[in-house]
């Protein structure tokens, strides 16, 4: 599941990680919820600063920053094996993922809080429950970068 990656740790990361033919898993709210659970689970093992995420019906996109004892594939991993485990279904991810080092974080998280509304799934980034963007969970703010 670990891919090579020319900067693992003291970056911020955006990374997109997609459920295996699509599938539209976490339009059910309980594995959503699962999703988000597991994400913070995984930050308790392996500590990453948290700056947004939306669990999305076949994908995640995340906001986070490594620091230098972490590496991002080692977050990633387990956060996959986690979100499985947690389900008792897998696997269920494509096995590789997409990370990229934003240049700007601000507009980083308006794109990830804007995703569902993109989708169709809701008017407002505020009334999407599977997202920081809903203001329900705890995350670190991106200004403190």
């Amino acid at each position: 599941m670990s891919q090579p990656h020319p900067d693992q740790s003291d970056s911020l990361f955006f990374v997109t990680t997609n459920i295996k033919n699509r599938k539209k898993l976490f339009d059910n709210p309980t594995y959503a919820r699962e999703a988000i659970d597991a994400l913070y689970r995984v930050q308790e093992q392996h500590p990453f600063f948290l700056h947004g995420f939306v669990i999305m019906p076949d994908h995640c996109h995340l906001l986070l920053f490594v620091d230098e004892h972490q590496s991002i594939s080692t977050i990633i991993g387990c956060y996959k094996m986690a979100v499985s485990f947690g389900i008792g279904i897998g696997p269920i991810w494509q096995s590789r993922f997409h990370m990229r080092l934003p240049e700007n974080a601000a507009a980083m998280l308006h794109y990830i809080h804007s995703n569902p509304v993109k989708a169709g799934l809701v008017e407002c980034a505020e009334d999407y429950l599977w997202s920081s963007g809903s203001g329900k969970w705890d995350i670190t703010d991106v200004n403190s970068l």
